[in-house]
């Protein structure tokens, strides 16, 4: 009985339109998996969403239809691969969830709707576990502190007293001139102390940098598109 889960509903490259209807149904329910296990500690636009929802069911229809027909299929992956043309860098998460409503897709299309279900169930709660957990995520708190100092300026531990008074930790991220080289821009990630005033502190920073341009602000994501 359990194996049977595991079979395909299709034989020989036909299909009757109750298979048809399952397996758009199974798509769509697999996307629906995909997009709900993705929106858990992530931020995603609307399209994104709606891609993830009905690109199972797209793929779906379009290998139930080549399947059996090798012409069909190698003109089906001509015009598929001019879509890699269009497409723009993502994140590492993004690339994933596209490839998991893909393989979603693929399945149900081949008729293992069991398969589909079962490894789009199992991909999303690990998925969803792994966002939970959050591993290898940055301190709750980090900031990004930007000093522009002169050129002339030995900017190398010009300002660690300041630092130790005001924050829990700290390091250097990037150095880089700018202004035609007349300036230095350093970029550190911050963990200010609890009950200190930013306020102050970019104050006394300013004293020391010559009242030049100093920003702080929420740390942001770090950039892991492929």
């Amino acid at each position: 009985m359990f194996d049977m889960i595991f079979s395909s509903i299709l034989t020989n490259g036909t299909f009757t339109g109750t298979q048809l209807a399952l397996s758009t149904l199974t798509a769509l329910v697999c996307g629906l998996i995909i997009a709900g296990a993705y929106m858990i500690k992530n931020r995603c636009s609307r399209s994104f969403l709606i891609t993830l929802i009905l690109l199972p069911s797209i793929v779906e229809l379009v290998i139930i239809l080549v399947n059996g027909n090798i012409g069909a299929g190698v003109a089906v992956a001509g015009a598929f691969s001019l879509v890699r043309f269009r497409s723009v860098p993502g994140k590492g998460q993004e690339i994933t969830g596209i490839f998991l409503a893909m393989a979603a897709g693929l399945a149900t299309g081949m008729g293992y709707i069991g398969v589909a279900i079962f490894f789009s169930l199992i991909i999303s709660v690990i998925n969803m576990l792994l966002n939970i957990l959050d591993p290898g995520h940055d301190p709750k708190g980090l900031q990004t502190l930007k000093i522009t100092v002169p050129e002339n300026l030995d900017y190398e531990g010009k300002f660690d007293d300041i630092f130790n008074r005001y924050l829990r930790s700290y390091s250097y991220d990037e150095v880089r001139t700018t202004n035609m080289g007349s300036l230095y821009r350093i970029t550190l990630s911050v963990l200010l102390k609890d009950n200190v005033s930013a306020r102050e502190f970019i104050d006394e920073l300013r004293t020391g940098n010559g009242n030049l341009d100093i920003s702080l602000g929420r740390m942001v994501d770090s950039v892991d598109s492929l």
